[in-house]
This record gives C-alpha cells, structure tokens and sequence, in this order.
C-alpha cells in the first residue's frame, strides 16, 4: 500500500462538503451533548460542589475542635466535655407556627429567648465555676459551630439529592448559592480565635462609639446585659445603650429603650450600628439615615419600632458598612478609625434634630466582645 500520496484534505473533506468522515466529526459531539448533556454537566458541577462540601466538612470539625479544646485548656471542665457538646451541637429550633400571624413575634423571640437561657445554664453546668465574661464566649463558640454544623448538612443534603435523582436543574440553585454560603462559613471559621481571644469584631463598632460616649460616666445594667449611662450634651439629656462588655453579647436593646420610654420623655432615637456593604463600596465608609438600624431575627427591630410608633418618636441611624467576613472577625485599622468620627456625627444629628432641655437615646448596636463600657 502506497502512503506517499495520502490527502489528508481528501479525508476530512476540506475540498467536499459531502464528505461522510467530516459530518460524522460535527453531527458526533451534537449527537452526545443531546442525549448526554446534562449528565455531563451535572458531572462537571458535582466536582466543584464536591470541593465546597469538604471545606465545610473541614470547617465544621475544626470548629468543634477548637471549641473542645479551649475549654479544656482555659476553664477546667467538671468532666470531658466532648459528649455534650456534640448534644449542644445537635439541637435546633422549630419556629412558632405562622398561618395566623397575630402575636408571631412574642411567639418567635419567646422560642430563641427559651433556647438562649437553656444553652446558658447548661453550658454553665459543665463548670464549678465560669465568669460570665467567658461563659459568653463559650456560648459564642458554640453558636459558631453549631451553625457550620448545621450548614454542612444542607448543602450535603442537597447536593445528594440532586445527584442520586441525576437531576441538574435541581443541583443548579446549589451551585448559584455555594459562593455566597463559602463565603459565610469562611468568615465564621476565622471569627473562632477572634472570640477565643475576646478582641473586638468589625460587628462592635456601635458599641465601640456608645462605650467612648459612657466613658467617666456612672453606669448601670438596665435589662439583661445591657448597660446605660446618663450624660448631659449642649443642655440635652443622653441616656446611651450598649451590651454589656466585653462579653460577646448584643444585650437586649429593645427592653432597655422601653425601660427609659416608661420614665423619661425622649424625643429622638439615634442607633449606631454595622452595615453590609455593597460589592463596589468602601469598608468603613459611614452613612446616615432613618429607621431602626438592627439586624438579627428581627423581634429586637419589631419592639423598637413598635415603642417609637407608640410614642411617637422618630429614629435616626448610622451605619458602618462592611463586607460579612469584616463584621464577625477582628475589627481592621480602618473600621476602628471611624469611631471618633462617627461620635462627632452623632452629636451633629442630636443639635440638628433637637432642642435644649430634651431628650435623646443613643443605641450603640452589635455584638460588644472586647468593647467594655
């Protein structure tokens, strides 16, 4: 057989569109994709899920970890801990039921309320003795875990199912969600030896501004971890708000500002809080606005709002922006640096919204670890 005269253009058909070999090479990977497709990409997509599931494995055992060890470490255990620990990791919360919404937020706070004070008090009981300094750390830690815990077995959960059903469409909200969720646990597992070491969180900059304000101020606990000082600005009465520090606490604000409403006239709330940031915006870039600046479940915001409305007394926030890892891990330079500053627009917003001889409580909110009063 003669090679020396082979046409590969002959072969592929570069000179006939007719040629058989060179549509089978086309209408072949068509063929597959048809039929095959979405296996393959579900495949393809399976791999990176894959990869985000085992972080979370690895952040969810080192959470666990970290927790076990430091209270064997620094707190001398009555026994090992290790057992209920995996049983505190294990609970979970079943909200109130919602069909008729009349009531749903006593119901709701009611149920988180219960589950703090039971974590509390059994948490404690693994101790001779605990100050409450770090029992709040403790409890923090826990949180920590627990919800890495519990976001593993979600997103394993789904990932499972999509793939044993060989379902794409039903991995796809999956691989959409998995950034944002990577993103979450990344920041809660470097939040760990922040609270093990009680140094201040991105979280503690409403505190941290309240607490310069307390500062060579008489101060007492007016609702469960919660702290007010009574100072005096340009003739009008302050009565400041922070949790408790430098517990890891966010205190009870909403009890707190209705304690005061009960006895006082107040004229104006001002809160001072963290912010999430957009993608393009500054960290620690500061803005003012109107309304009650609180996050969590919302049954704090809910009161708050409700004795404003009673009352009739308006509210005026400032915020701090930042990203979600910036927020629960140690406080950078430049959030820090906006202290001072958002001090001086504090008391530029109490002359601008107020006269002498009135009023103004001033909420710093957040989580208050390492920030004292």
């Amino acid at each position: 057989m003669d090679f020396t005269n082979f046409d590969i253009d002959q072969l592929f058909g570069m000179k006939d569109d007719t040629n058989p070999l060179m549509m089978l090479i086309w209408i072949l990977p068509i063929v597959i994709f048809i039929f095959y497709g979405q296996r393959i990409q579900l495949y393809v997509t399976s791999g990176e899920i894959k990869k985000g599931i085992k972080k979370l494995d690895e952040f969810r055992k080192e959470s666990r970890n970290e927790l076990i060890t430091y209270i064997n470490k620094h707190l001398n255990p009555k026994n090992n801990p290790e057992k209920r620990i995996d049983q505190f990791l294990e609970y979970f919360t079943i909200m109130p039921v919602d069909m008729d919404p009349n009531g749903i937020v006593e119901k709701v706070q009611h149920t988180v309320r219960s589950r703090e004070d039971y974590t509390r008090e059994h948490v404690k009981s693994l101790f001779s003795e605990i100050n409450d300094v770090e029992l709040s750390k403790v409890q923090t830690l826990l949180e920590i875990a627990s919800s890495l815990q519990m976001i593993h077995k979600i997103i394993n959960h789904m990932f499972l199912t999509a793939k044993k059903q060989n379902n794409y469409p039903l991995i796809l909200p999956l691989q959409m969600i998995l950034p944002f969720i990577m993103e979450q646990a990344e920041a809660m597992k470097e939040a760990i030896p922040v609270f093990k070491t009680g140094q201040p969180v991105g979280d503690g900059i409403g505190p941290m501004v309240v607490g310069k304000m307390m500062l060579n101020s008489p101060k007492e606990v007016i609702s469960f971890q919660t702290s007010l000082a009574k100072i005096e600005f340009e003739n009008r009465n302050l009565f400041l708000l922070k949790a408790e520090g430098p517990g890891s606490t966010v205190g009870r604000p909403a009890d707190a500002l209705q304690s005061i409403v009960s006895e006082n006239k107040i004229d104006a709330v001002i809160m001072i809080d963290a912010a999430l940031k957009m993608e393009g915006e500054d960290s620690a870039s500061v803005a003012r606005g109107f309304g009650a600046a609180i996050g969590g479940i919302g049954t704090e915001k809910f009161h708050i709002e409700a004795v404003a409305t009673e009352k009739q007394i308006p509210i005026f926030s400032i915020v701090i922006k930042q990203s979600v890892k910036e927020a629960i891990t140690l406080m950078t330079k430049e959030i820090a640096d906006q202290a001072d500053d958002v001090r001086s627009q504090v008391y530029e917003m109490i002359k601008e919204n107020t006269k002498e001889g009135q009023s103004v409580a001033v909420i710093g909110v957040g989580n208050t670890v390492g920030v004292p009063q």
